[in-house]
């Protein structure tokens, strides 16, 4: 097992390290100073702006408003007028998401040993950062690092507070008849319903069996339970995914007709319904949380497709679920996708089309807002040319 990244920094004269927490995979920084309420957003700013991290020991509050202090000064820089070419736009935009979330990631606050922030006014976020890092250790164990317990950047510990608010409350389902499905850290939240909604309304080739490859939550699985589908088998290979999805069906009761299996992409066997909602945009993720959203080089989309027809029955039907944005983007256009389908041995039976509700895709200010409020996803039906699979 590889010892945990460790962080470094001086305090008091004196040599401290600690374990480095970082779900999205950044290093741990070279250049760490202390700072507190004391210290100027313009100063705070410079230093972040240079490469130089804030390890807080001030009121947690007030590291809330120097981080928003530091957003507000990255947001004033000026901006460029987005390029005409889509794709050029998207890649400009990423690179400023994530220079934006390089250097709000220099905020860094401490965690103790039972992944408290010993931070006056700091709340509780022992639950949320164990939903995250996993528990802390027994008493008596050996620590991670030398040392203080941890260190996480506080644009991080906000990101698990919000996530842990959002599965203890849930995400409501109107085609659950507004149930909610309750997403686990890093999986993907069924917040756009729009997918959901044609999964729940298109016509059924079978009530038999079907296949939900890449199942995330488990709400579409759960969703053809509702319907009336027999038995489905949902894969994932993510451990939260598959947690995730183990603990919805069973809170909506469908866990006698929904099995739960680790795999990449499908179980062994043939199903009258195989069905698939990848990643959308085929972009490389910046962090492993993304995975969820870009699938770089379309991995999962061709590994669905290249695979389906030796996975479904005679007459059975593929769905795919799949936005349009990357086309609007640039960055995979239909007769791209249409040439998979076709490589892969596939006939297009029916494809039904829904426009997105969420309020991005009315944002004027938005980068991206042009290829967002053009956008449609599609549940494509297909089902293999004869001789195939």
């Amino acid at each position: 097992m590889n010892a945990p990244p460790v962080v470094a920094w001086t305090e008091a004269d004196e040599a401290r390290t600690a374990a480095w927490r970082s779900e999205s995979g950044a290093p741990p920084p070279k250049h760490v100073v202390i700072a507190d309420d004391r210290m100027k957003a313009d100063a705070a700013y410079k230093l972040v702006c240079e490469g130089t991290a804030l390890l807080w020991r001030g009121d947690f509050h007030n590291a809330r408003q120097m981080l928003t202090a530091l957003a507000r000064r990255i947001d004033r820089r000026p901006r460029k007028a987005p390029p005409a070419d889509p794709a050029l736009a998207f890649h400009r935009h990423r690179a400023a998401q994530n220079q934006r979330a390089r250097i709000l990631g220099m905020l860094l606050v401490p965690l103790d040993a039972e992944l408290a922030v010993p931070l006056p006014r700091a709340p509780d976020v022992r639950a949320a950062c164990a939903q995250a890092y996993g528990p802390p250790p027994e008493p008596g164990a050996a620590p991670a690092a030398p040392g203080a317990a941890s260190v996480v950047s506080l644009r991080e510990l906000l990101g698990l507070i919000g996530a842990y608010e959002w599965r203890r409350k849930g995400v409501e389902i109107p085609a659950l008849g507004g149930d909610r499905i309750h997403p686990h850290y890093g999986v993907f939240s069924p917040a756009r319903g729009e997918y959901v909604d044609l999964v729940a309304e298109a016509p059924l080739p079978s009530l038999e069996l079907a296949f939900d490859i890449g199942t995330g939550t488990g709400v579409l699985a759960t969703v053809l339970a509702r319907r009336g589908v027999r038995r489905i088998v949902a894969t994932d290979q993510d451990p939260r995914a598959l947690a995730c999805a183990r603990e919805n069906t069973a809170r909506l009761g469908a866990a006698d007709r929904v099995e739960i299996i680790e795999a990449d992409l499908f179980p062994e066997g043939r199903a009258p319904l195989v069905i698939c909602n990848p990643p959308w945009v085929p972009a490389k993720p910046a962090a492993p949380v993304e995975h969820a959203v870009y699938d770089p080089g379309s991995r999962m989309l061709h590994g669905f497709l290249n695979g389906l027809a030796a996975h479904l029955t005679p007459d059975g039907e593929g769905w795919l679920i799949l936005s349009d944005l990357a086309e609007h983007l640039g960055l995979r256009p239909r007769a791209e996708l249409l040439s998979a389908f076709e490589t892969a041995g596939l006939t297009v039976v029916d494809r039904h089309d829904i426009a997105p509700r969420h309020p991005r895709a009315r944002d004027a200010s938005d980068p991206l807002h042009a290829a967002r409020a053009a956008e449609v996803t599609s549940l494509w039906r297909l089902t293999a040319r004869a001789g195939e699979g």
